[in-house]
């Protein structure tokens, strides 16, 4: 984590992308334990603003764990509508989100995906209705839009509909940048980033410092 913060990002990430294959619904209680101790352990050393994403789609673990680690934000796979994924089918809660954020931890922000990576809908979806859905029905903080799976980048004319359909709102890139498309999605408020910075860009490598400060400044002179 110390490789990210001299690196030059803004925030982190935790996740528990080690439980492959994920659960669909609720996380095991040793999970959102192990994960409690993990961030409590990293965020007494790195001083980042963080953020918890409980795999595959617990929105309310990753509120509670905000809650008692002092996170700034979640990320919520499928919070509005519905998607087949690996995992079956699964809906988005967000009323049940939005209750238990306001009981537990009311300033952390939700960033929910849209068309989120490694499912499909359930029926045609108008991309651009199901964004505005989302930020204005399901009241995300932030939409995040991704490629079809992990390390993918978003499919560009995708991206650029979602931009143009919510244009006051932050739009993060949740898969497949790199030092190469920075440019490419200029208009996106930021990202979250995880293969391109591991050593040769393999996704259960460590992170490579080297990558890291490339990519945060071809990302940041790209959207300056």
């Amino acid at each position: 984590m110390r490789v990210r913060c001299e690196g030059g990002c803004d925030a982190m990430s935790f996740e528990n992308f080690g439980d492959r294959p994920f659960f669909k619904g609720s996380v095991a209680a040793e999970t959102i334990a192990g994960l409690t101790r993990v961030i409590s352990i990293v965020v007494a050393e790195v001083k980042l603003p963080f953020g918890v994403n409980m795999l595959r789609n617990d929105a309310a673990s990753a509120i509670a764990i905000a809650a008692v680690t002092g996170a700034s934000f979640i990320r919520v796979n499928i919070h509005t509508g519905a998607m087949l994924t690996d995992q079956g089918i699964i809906e988005g809660r967000a009323a049940e989100t939005l209750r238990k954020r306001a009981t537990l931890c009311p300033d952390v922000l939700i960033f929910a995906d849209h068309m989120v990576k490694h499912a499909t809908p359930i029926v045609a979806a108008d991309e651009a209705q199901s964004a505005k859905d989302l930020r204005h029905r399901g009241l995300a903080d932030g939409i995040i839009v991704s490629g079809s799976e992990t390390g993918a980048e978003p499919d560009v004319a995708s991206f650029a509909l979602v931009r143009e359909a919510l244009m006051e709102a932050p739009i993060l890139i949740g898969s497949g940048l790199t030092e190469a498309n920075a440019k490419t999605f200029a208009a996106a408020d930021g990202a979250i980033v995880g293969t391109s910075i591991k050593i040769d860009g393999r996704l259960e490598a460590p992170v490579d410092p080297d990558r890291v400060a490339r990519l945060v400044a071809a990302f940041k002179r790209a959207v300056s």
